[in-house]
């Protein structure tokens, strides 16, 4: 058993090996006891592993990750076409999923850039700036003789925006 406490609450962690009827082998259970010291208010949480070497900090550890690894997945489907590939092939499958999380990671960290300015900004606004951005230059490619590079930058601005979840104060009027 071991005991903590942190901001009025105290934790009591209990571990041990045991066996259930619909187990065949032996589980590593970790019991998390929190309580309110001052309203004596308890919770708990029960954490299962088939790994009977691991310490119950690990274990904690281990399920706190469980979660960010969630949220990837679900970013992964969501925003970067993990849940849209048709294919059944080994190879391009492991394509399409590793593709799928490289952009959540590629994203997170370009989303801690653009929340410098932007700082509601979420992955929907990230995509919606890059998209109006590659239409911008697009566009300007087509065009005889580019424009005034002020008048670029804000056109760039203004077309990002239009896409964007979060509002953006556009720099120039619509047209």
């Amino acid at each position: 058993m071991a005991t903590g406490q942190d901001k009025g609450i105290r934790t009591d962690v209990y571990q041990a090996t045991m066996l259930h009827e619909c187990f065949a082998d032996p589980l590593n259970v970790v019991i998390l006891v929190k309580t309110n010291l001052e309203s004596g208010v308890r919770a708990h949480a029960v954490l299962f592993s088939s790994d009977l070497k691991l310490t119950h900090d690990t274990l904690i550890h281990y399920y706190r990750l469980r979660f960010q690894i969630e949220f990837n997945f679900r970013d992964a489907k969501q925003f970067w076409g993990m849940e849209d590939f048709m294919t059944i092939k080994e190879t391009p499958v492991t394509n399409a999923v590793n593709l799928s999380l490289f952009m959540v990671n590629l994203s997170h960290r370009q989303l801690a850039d653009f929340r410098r300015s932007h700082p509601d900004a979420g992955v929907l606004d990230l995509k919606a700036f890059f998209r109006g951005r590659r239409y911008v230059h697009a566009t300007i490619e087509l065009l005889p003789e580019p424009p005034n590079p002020n008048i670029i930058a804000a056109i760039l601005h203004y077309v990002a925006s239009m896409g964007a979840i979060h509002s953006t104060q556009a720099l120039i009027t619509q047209p």
